[in-house]
């Protein structure tokens, strides 16, 4: 089983920043790619942004240019660092990990508890 932990989260004035971290443990063969979703009150879960193992990223148009991710393949850790926060990144952020738990499993997503990230105006 793969166990997913976040932090960071909290609450910070707008124009402010937060960076969120995730550490992925127990059993992992291997991860291709690692993210951050989100889900606003009332509203479905949507992408912020995903990082492949090779580096490559993934970064909704409405953080684009505030947000950077970044991962530690060796900690298995994946970063959001989030800048110029705006009311609106207000939402719940999920931590995402699609990879396989062992050689014999197939691919799949596997998700965190959530954080709270809350921007005051």
């Amino acid at each position: 089983q793969v166990q997913l932990v976040e932090s960071g989260g909290g609450l910070v004035q707008a124009g402010g920043s937060l960076r969120l971290s995730c550490v992925a443990s127990g059993s992992i063969f291997s991860i291709n790619a690692m993210g951050w979703f989100r889900a606003a009150p009332g509203n479905q879960r949507e992408l912020v942004a995903t990082i492949t193992s090779g580096g490559n990223t993934n970064i909704a148009d409405s953080v684009k240019g505030r947000f950077t991710i970044s991962r530690d393949n060796a900690k298995n850790t994946v970063y959001l660092q989030m800048n110029s926060l705006k009311p609106e990144d207000t939402a719940v952020y999920y931590c995402n990990v699609y990879g396989r738990a062992s050689a014999i499993t197939s691919r799949r997503d596997y998700w965190g508890q959530g954080t709270q990230v809350t921007v005051s105006s």
